[in-house]
């Protein structure tokens, strides 16, 4: 019997499709979602090493081939919710790479069901090695 791995970080059409045009603008891609300063809790996409991971970042999977990055404090409040990206028209306040293209990415979140929450992917903490 084949158990399949909760996915804890998913993205829509839409934010697949601006990824992949930031991918070959860019080269490389990395994702990290604070609690802090400039657009909050949006998540923050950078050319991948321009943000430097902390010892106690949490990596929560990867999207389009990119990892998401999550403060440890952060987590520790959304442990329990399955993050989907998407994109919105706007401009947000942050260094994010899709700022120019007059979208900005977002969370949507729904808590994990039951049988989800059973086997769900494991995390890492701290930079890859």
């Amino acid at each position: 019997m084949t158990t399949q791995t909760t996915s804890r970080v998913d993205v829509t059409p839409a934010a697949a499709d601006v990824i992949a045009k930031l991918k070959a603008e860019n080269g490389p891609l990395m994702f990290h979602q604070s609690g802090g300063c400039c657009d909050g809790s949006s998540p923050m996409c950078y050319e991948d090493g321009e943000f430097i991971i902390g010892s106690s970042d949490v990596l929560l999977g990867q999207i389009e081939g990119c990892n998401f990055w999550m403060s440890s404090d952060q987590f520790e409040y959304w442990q329990h919710t399955h993050l989907t990206i998407d994109v919105t028209p706007g401009r947000g306040a942050s260094f994010s790479l899709e700022i120019p293209m007059g979208v900005r990415f977002m969370i949507r979140s729904r808590l994990f069901e039951p049988d989800e929450a059973e086997h769900m992917a494991p995390v890492h903490v701290g930079p890859l090695e």
